[in-house]
């Protein structure tokens, strides 16, 4: 006997919707009619007749939306009494040969009750596909966090045995004392004598390190070996050589293109020294030593071109090396300094 079932608003419970067979003697003696031939050639045969309780959703459902009991299978029996017997219910091992089963308002509110599957893997998606449900965000906060970081495009300027030719010209009509005056036991004392020194400056720059470093000393240092013509617009003299050795630290901060310096030169060179022809106030030999001390900014047009700004001291003295004939006055001045560096080879790509 197969039993009619209607599917409620959750496909995982259902009602009856016959009648009551108690209140209805007519409907009994009909059913009994027609079962005892089915009864007496399913003893005969050895077969069950076996139905389904209920529709079974397709879809996205898993199984734990299936209802409890399963499927049910009666089969028939003559008892003792020579009655009927149903037996008792058994669950199959597996209901998913019945997908399809479901289908017309059963399907409609089983969909109205679970979220759509492409919902849920669109949510997957977001969240990751790892076993843990926060290996997803923390994979996907990574990925935003390394496509928000931008390379640092300094790492292709600074790096090591970079070469680069640079040209540096200063105006310096400020005197003042010599700033070491402390370490010779002198008294910082100006001479009457005025002097405006304008050093054209042409090095080649040689970069020693990478980036390195933290905070504010972050950065990268280099060399310059440089030779130099001064003009001397105001003094006794008239002009000045030399060759200088130097050294720059360049605090580089992550994709600045101003970037800060600190350097530092010193040499030797030949002046034309009126002390000795009675010049007062003057210097005492061509033989002349040379110490500059500069801070500024650079600013990199690209990986190439780049120029310069700051303030510079330069400083001119024998040594007293004309001491006792004639004394040793030097020249202090300090103004600014302009320059343009350019890259000499190809380019550089730095890896982060």
């Amino acid at each position: 006997m197969r039993r009619a079932f209607r599917p409620s608003h959750r496909c995982d419970k259902y009602q009856p919707r016959g009648r009551n067979l108690v209140r209805e003697p007519k409907l009994i003696v009909f059913l009994v009619v027609l079962l005892i031939p089915s009864a007496l050639r399913a003893q005969s045969e050895g077969t069950s007749i076996s139905a389904p309780t209920a529709p079974i959703s397709t879809g996205d459902l898993s199984q734990s939306y299936l209802p409890a009991t399963g499927d049910l299978q009666f089969s028939w029996d003559r008892g003792a009494a020579g009655g009927l017997a149903i037996a008792e219910p058994s669950r199959p091992e597996s209901l998913t040969n019945f997908e399809g089963v479901c289908g017309g308002l059963a399907e409609c509110a089983c969909s109205a009750t679970q979220q759509p599957s492409s919902a849920l893997q669109l949510q997957q998606g977001v969240r990751g596909t790892g076993s843990n449900p926060s290996d997803g965000g923390v994979k996907a906060s990574g990925l935003i966090a390394e496509a928000s970081k931008r390379p640092d495009r300094n790492l292709d300027i600074y790096y090591r045995n970079r070469r680069e030719f640079s040209l540096d010209v200063g105006w310096h009509p400020v005197n003042i004392p010599f700033i070491y005056d402390f370490a010779v036991g002198d008294s910082y004392n100006e001479t009457p004598l005025k002097y405006t020194l304008v050093p054209i400056i042409a090095s080649l720059r040689w970069h020693v390190t990478n980036v390195g470093w933290r905070w504010i000393f972050r950065g990268n240092m280099d060399f310059t070996f440089s030779g130099s013509i001064t003009a001397i617009p105001r003094g006794p003299e008239t002009h000045y050589y030399s060759f200088d050795f130097g050294i720059r630290r360049n605090f580089v901060y992550r994709n600045w293109k101003v970037v800060p310096f600190f350097e530092q030169r010193g040499g030797a060179g030949i002046i034309n020294a009126k002390e000795p022809l009675g010049v007062l106030w003057a210097q005492g030999q061509n033989l002349t030593f040379t110490y500059n001390m500069g801070v500024g900014a650079r600013y990199n047009i690209d990986s190439k071109y780049s120029f310069s700004a700051g303030m510079n001291y330069m400083h001119i003295s024998n040594g007293y090396l004309s001491e006792p004939q004639f004394t040793n006055y030097g020249i202090n001045v300090y103004g600014p300094m302009f320059g343009i560096d350019v890259r000499l080879g190809k380019p550089h790509h730095a890896s982060e």
